[in-house]
């Protein structure tokens, strides 16, 4: 996913050439940038709608649709941003419901330029625009009754759906057709914040009836006339070149109808899943498995502490580090090692397409559309407008579902080439799990003093890792020249800490393991290490963990704000039973504030988490109901990774297959959670990803708290501690 921050703005005026030609620029629209939709995937506007922008449809019969331009991966955008607007249209909330918008530049984000979803961008994006489109079309239903009833559009006023003059009454269903002859306003006027009937409202979500009673089509689930399966035989060793396959065996298996060499390797298209499956294990290929054969991740690992060792390229450089540290009274050296991961999304990725001569509609749970469709245009030898992308629900995204270059999207086309009928190419587990594109391993090499008096005065951290931007079609505008990747260093680069002689120092690895954004990006390994050095700086100094935090915070009010409310929250100074200890972690990530502590216990080596406490600030919030959902699931997301999570290679091959070896925190493991939010009103933030981050060196630090021994390594194993 794609953090939010002025540096990565650079990321957004990019011209990308990633399929042929795709321009893409900057553009922030208003009320006049909101003109109706065109695509025919849409239900275009009809004698019986009323449809003023690109956002929004009234139908004779009262129902509002919001056409919703971000992809729903359990989030909520399908609930949140149609409150938004239907709060500033007056809607009828029960008569409210969603659809997703078609791949067209009038829902390109309005910040990225592109169509997509990432970054934990979709609410604070949408705010304006879609509280506009919902001004708009109120302000022209008002418009419209007034000249029904001959008085000024002033003398009249909206509720619940309906238009209101006096006893007069004219229900927004009754308005649609009267209202679609007019021209949109060029200005509206948004409602004062404490005007909101539903923005800042626990609002049940759109979206759980129909995930509840199974009518959600995701993905995995769509079925088309005459559509066949198909699974890839991939290399076994990233960089992996197939030389030959003998498929003797394999094409004579039931229902087995092609089998077939594309780019990502050998394709198997059978009339089932489970047919093409084991006609798949039936094949016999032989890769040349090239330079990656004797890659492990142990060596890799030592590399990067050798590497630490010599300077990096300057991130950050405050004050003299050298001379602060050589003055310092007491002195800390710690290094940090965090592994690759997966994305390890519910739903496995999966595409269906079908290719014409003179046309290509592909069905999948994208983020990132106007690039996918870009992409599979190319492979497909059409023109863009000539191929439609349905957007349907994602089994869970985490910026997988974003890959620069399109990965699942464009293979399947290749098979449907190759197939001559519409087909659905499906990822098992196992596919998904080893098919790269994963959170890069990092290690922070990280030194820190303190004086006589407790005080922080030095600070270094060096990183080593790979960049997740080299190399894609974004990098060149978002490193800006630079000779190191602002995502690898995301949370330390702006660390909030006053410490007068900070030094940020950068080491960019080669490795041939494709790697991408990851649920927080670089915060999902930065704040680890740092917080847990923070711990450690406050033991050197002989001080309490969050009354240190508080001495070096005094100038960022939103963070202590986050940091006083977990510490209030979760009963900082009262004493817990023996043998339990707690942990605090505070962050800034995607404009939004968190902090969390946790409370764990530590019994034979076994870490058992009883209780999350998190305090977010993420500003002007749409649903409290949803942003507790999503920090309960980032501090699980978080906590995972934490205890239980790493992928490792050996002689090039991928350890890990499935959830049993890389397990998810089961329900019996979780801890309670409490979710608590600063109320404001200042500029929004992002709630998707900011959940996740505290959660590791909380619990880490709790470890300390309880057994004395510091965690440096994850996932956490107690004979690793120091």
């Amino acid at each position: 996913m794609i953090r939010r921050k002025l540096e990565r703005r650079d990321f957004l005026k990019i011209s990308v050439a990633a399929s042929g030609g795709l321009l893409i620029g900057i553009r922030f629209p208003g009320i006049s940038g909101l003109a109706v939709a065109q695509s025919s995937a849409a239900q275009p506007a009809s004698a019986n709608t009323f449809m003023p922008n690109a956002f929004v449809r009234i139908g004779t019969d009262e129902r509002v649709t919001v056409i919703v331009n971000h992809s729903e991966m359990g989030q909520g955008v399908y609930t949140s941003l149609p409150m938004l607007l239907a709060d500033e249209l007056d809607a009828d909330w029960s008569k409210v419901g969603f659809e997703p918008a078609p791949v067209d530049p009038k829902y390109n984000h309005p910040a990225f330029g592109i169509q997509m979803t990432g970054g934990s961008s979709s609410v604070y994006s949408g705010l304006q625009q879609f509280r506009e489109a919902g001004a708009a079309a109120r302000a022209m239903l008002i418009a419209a009754a007034a000249q029904q009833w001959n008085v000024a559009a002033s003398d009249c006023r909206t509720e619940s759906g309906a238009v209101l003059n006096g006893a007069r009454k004219l229900t927004y269903g009754q308005l649609a057709s009267a209202a679609a002859k007019l021209t949109p306003p060029e200005h509206v006027q948004l409602k004062d914040p404490k005007d909101f009937k539903l923005i800042g409202k626990p609002i049940k979500r759109l979206d759980t009836p129909e995930k509840l009673n199974g009518s959600a089509v995701f993905g995995i689930d769509v079925k088309l006339p005459g559509m066949l399966t198909a699974v890839i035989a991939r290399p076994p060793i990233f960089g992996a070149k197939m030389k030959s396959f003998d498929d003797s065996r394999a094409r004579s298996m039931p229902g087995v109808r092609k089998i077939v060499a594309i780019p990502a390797g050998v394709a198997v298209i059978a009339d089932t899943f489970w047919q093409a499956k084991t006609a798949r294990e039936a094949l016999r290929v032989d890769w040349d498995e090239g330079s990656m054969q004797n890659f492990n991740t142990s060596e890799m690992m030592h590399q990067f502490r050798e590497r630490a060792k010599s300077p990096g390229s300057s991130v950050r450089k405050d004050g003299d580090f050298d001379a602060a540290m050589a003055a310092a009274a007491r002195k800390v050296e710690a290094v940090y090692e965090v592994p690759y991961l997966s994305h390890l999304m519910m739903e496995p990725l999966n595409c269906a397409v079908d290719l014409r001569a003179d046309s290509c509609e592909v069905w999948t749970g994208s983020q990132f559309q106007t690039i996918d469709r870009a992409n599979a245009a190319k492979i497909a030898g059409l023109p863009p407008e000539k191929v439609q992308l349905h957007t349907t629900f994602l089994g869970g995204g985490f910026g997988r579902r974003a890959n620069p270059q399109s990965d699942f999207v464009v293979e399947a086309v290749y098979v449907a080439k190759a197939a001559g009928a519409p087909v659905k190419v499906l990822w098992t587990r196992e596919d998904d799990m080893q098919g790269g594109w994963y959170r890069p391993a990092f290690l922070h090499a990280i030194e820190g003093g303190v004086d006589a008096g407790g005080n922080a005065v030095s600070w270094r951290s060096r990183l080593v890792g790979q960049s997740i931007m080299s190399g894609t079609p974004f990098g060149a505008a978002f490193m800006k020249g630079k000779d190191y990747d602002p995502a690898s260093v995301e949370g330390v680069d702006d660390l909030p800490y006053e410490i007068p002689n900070l030094t940020v120092e950068s080491h960019q690895a080669e490795i041939n393991v494709p790697v991408q954004w990851l649920r927080s990006v670089g915060h999902s390994h930065t704040a680890f290490a740092t917080e847990c050095f923070m711990d450690e700086l406050a033991g050197a100094a002989g001080k309490d963990p969050y009354r240190f935090r508080r001495g070096l915070l005094q100038k960022h009010p939103r963070h202590l704000g986050v940091l006083d409310l977990a510490a209030q929250k979760a009963g900082w100074d009262k004493p817990l039973p023996k043998g339990m200890g707690r942990g605090i972690a505070v962050h800034f990530a995607f404009e939004s504030y968190s902090a969390h502590v946790a409370e764990v216990s530590v019994e034979d080596g076994n870490i058992r988490v009883h209780r999350m406490v998190c305090a977010i600030d993420c500003g002007q919030y749409v649903n409290p109901g949803i942003i507790a959902a999503q920090t309960e699931g980032g501090a699980i997301f978080g906590a995972s990774a934490a205890l239980f999570q790493e992928l490792t290679f050996e002689k090039g091959r991928l350890q890990q297959t499935n959830f049993n070896s890389f397990p998810v925190m089961r329900m019996n493991e979780c801890p309670q959670i409490e979710t608590y939010l600063v109320d404001n009103h200042e500029k929004s933030g992002g709630i998707g990803e900011p959940g996740v981050p505290c959660a590791a060196p909380a619990i880490a630090n709790a470890v300390f708290a309880v057994t004395g021994k510091r965690i440096r390594k994850l996932p956490i194993r107690m004979s690793e501690a120091v």
